[in-house]
């Protein structure tokens, strides 16, 4: 069994691939997934102000174990670290900018229900098993267990149209922390 909460000391570094190079300036899609809150959200009438986005590729649940060579993926592990990390600074985030935090992966909304609680989360996640939001903005992927994954990035939105891109995330458990620098350091 994996612990989830803790990130082993030698995780691989996730290497700038420019796979997310395209993506500053770009409008968001068309495309409502579910949230955890029970309603689809759409992701290009956020509405004004920043919208922070962290994309993950799975969160791992207490007595399941990872896809075989989780931890030797750069980039894989530290899905449950870097989701408390937004959860622990969810009202610095808003008080630097923010209007809303949403993570998002392919898992299940049920699946996600179930991280939310028992994570204590104060935000949504939005869950896109088809990764439609992948293809539409040409996202970065990759294959683990036999599925198509997300890699690790987060999104800064600004009304329609993604501001500025995080990628690659590391290490994922003092990414929230990278983020609300930003958002300090560039006000509205």
């Amino acid at each position: 069994m994996t612990d989830h909460t803790n990130l082993p000391a030698d995780l691989p570094v996730p290497e700038d691939d420019g796979a997310a190079a395209h993506l500053p300036g770009m409008k968001l899609p068309h495309l409502e997934l579910p949230g955890t809150g029970g309603a689809a959200i759409r992701l290009d009438a956020l509405g004004a102000g920043r919208t922070v986005v962290y994309i993950y590729p799975l969160t791992g649940r207490p007595g399941t174990d990872l896809p075989d060579g989780w931890d030797s993926i750069p980039g894989a592990r530290g899905c449950t670290p870097e989701s408390c990390g937004f959860r622990d600074h969810h009202q610095d985030l808003l008080a630097a900018g923010a209007v809303s935090v949403f993570g998002l992966s392919s898992q299940d909304t049920d699946y996600q229900r179930e991280v939310v609680e028992r994570l204590h989360l104060p935000f949504q996640l939005l869950s896109d098993p088809a990764r439609s939001l992948a293809r539409a903005l040409d996202l970065p992927t990759f294959e683990a267990g036999g599925r198509r994954l997300y890699k690790r990035l987060t999104l800064i939105i600004r009304g329609d149209a993604i501001e500025h891109v995080f990628y690659p995330v590391f290490p994922p458990n003092e990414h929230a922390g990278q983020v609300l620098a930003w958002l300090r350091d560039n006000p509205l």
